[in-house]
């Protein structure tokens, strides 16, 4: 089977792309060019230059095909222009699952359909399953500390069909073992941490670099209104922020609600972060089963969140209720919901 293997230049595509191979399969390696690699900007450290030297060599030791494909218009369309709009808006962005979903599958399955290729692997930390209806199911990787499903919540039906993640069943200390054992120059690379399109983390100013209007003067208030200070752009905050507020105080103080139009954002005390309910918008179904009455799940609302036990069910427009049983905290606008039963992956969308 000839299988396309996105290589980022990490160790976990690499692995990825080397079990395949030695399984047979005709594979080729495609790495995405997101930047302009003229040297004039900073990189993080993944999807740089170097990342992409290093899906080729590992490419080359492993005798197999390697292509880099230039992905800088659709990484600016679909990732970064995202990024900026939702800090703009008052919400807070995971960029993460933008690239992986909906540039990194939906650009490579078409890419690699005109090479002939029926599936696209990657190196993600995820399982995907026939189950006993038919429908394809997206499971969490065996490996709970480095579990990537969260971030693939939005595959379709069509997308997962094609979709392997050859390191789902192993452990990271595993793949750094299977990369040490085939002798792959990038079996002790460090994963990467940051977003890799703002490496210094300042996300305010790389925001302020590309809409100067996003700087804007608001208040920073309390919950009853009462004005306790200034601000110079709401793309400045996100939910259960307490440091860099602008505002003294006797007790801990946290970002609570970002208004954007009215420039407005509130605090207050730690416990009034706590909800038990909310809706997300542009919900997948990943399993393809729409629960259109309550249904028992777990919901991660960040990658790193302990999910909580609740239920949830489908609303109109393409949108998802969930109620938990437990209060949750700092419920962020922006971010992902996902919904689990057990490992497997129900469905997610974007906290409204």
């Amino acid at each position: 089977m000839r299988i396309v293997v996105a290589m980022s230049g990490g160790v976990d595509s690499s692995v990825a792309a080397a079990l395949l191979a030695a399984e047979g399969h005709d594979v080729v390696g495609l790495s995405m060019q997101l930047y302009d690699q003229s040297g004039t900007q900073a990189f993080g450290s993944c999807c740089s230059l170097d990342d992409l030297h290093d899906a080729r060599r590992v490419a080359a030791a492993i005798g197999i095909p390697h292509y880099i494909l230039n992905f800088e218009r659709q990484f600016q369309q679909t990732v970064v222009a995202n990024f900026v709009g939702e800090y703009v808006s008052g919400r807070t962005p995971l960029p993460c699952a933008h690239c992986n979903s909906d540039l990194k599958f939906s650009t490579l399955l078409e890419r690699s359909q005109g090479l002939g290729a029926d599936v696209v692997a990657t190196g993600h930390y995820a399982r995907v399953e026939r189950g006993a209806t038919g429908a394809w199911q997206l499971r969490r990787g065996l490996d709970p500390g480095k579990d990537q499903s969260y971030f693939l919540f939005s595959l379709t039906q069509a997308q997962l069909a094609r979709a392997a993640f050859p390191v789902g069943a192993l452990t990271k200390p595993q793949v750094r073992e299977h990369a040490r054992a085939l002798g792959l120059r990038v079996a002790d690379k460090p994963d990467s941490q940051e977003i890799c399109f703002i490496p210094d983390g300042d996300y305010a100013a790389f925001v302020e670099r590309q809409v100067p209007a996003a700087v804007k003067a608001g208040v920073v208030a309390d919950e009853s209104g009462r004005t306790l200070g200034t601000h110079q752009g709401v793309h400045r905050f996100t939910i259960g922020q307490r440091k860099g507020l602008g505002v003294s105080s006797s007790a801990p103080l946290y970002v609570l609600r970002i208004e954007a139009e009215s420039g407005q954002v509130t605090v207050g005390p730690r416990e009034a972060l706590d909800q038990r309910t909310l809706t997300a918008s542009a919900v997948t179904w990943t399993g393809a089963e729409v629960p259109h009455e309550w249904r028992a799940v777990h919901a991660q609302i960040r990658h790193r969140h302990r999910a909580a036990a609740g239920r949830v069910r489908a609303l109109p427009d393409g949108r998802a209720a969930f109620e938990s049983d437990e209060p949750l905290s700092a419920v962020t606008p922006g971010q992902a919901a996902v919904f689990y039963d057990g490992d497997l992956v129900v469905g997610g969308g974007w906290i409204d």
